[in-house]
């Protein structure tokens, strides 16, 4: 199939600002009101300290990998939590 230089190409824009502020809104309708922020933060913290302790010897290298490659965050002083 050959590109004929002399078609039309149409620009096609679409805004999706009225969705964002819908999707935006809807989200903040369906949080409970006693939401707690830090609280959430502290508990997603503690989850990824739970996940990443106890490691076994392989395991940890391989988590120390991932860190270095910047796939995971570093976390504490540069260990998985024990």
């Amino acid at each position: 199939m050959s590109q004929d230089s002399s078609s039309a190409h149409v620009a096609f824009e679409l805004d999706l600002t009225l969705e964002e502020t819908r999707r935006r809104a809807a989200m903040m309708a369906a949080l409970e009101p006693g939401w707690d922020p830090p609280a959430m933060m502290r508990a997603e913290e503690e989850a990824y300290d739970l996940l990443y302790s106890g490691l076994d010897e392989r395991q940890q290298a391989v988590y120390d990998m991932l860190v270095a490659a910047e796939v995971l965050p570093r976390r504490g002083p540069g260990r998985a939590a024990a």
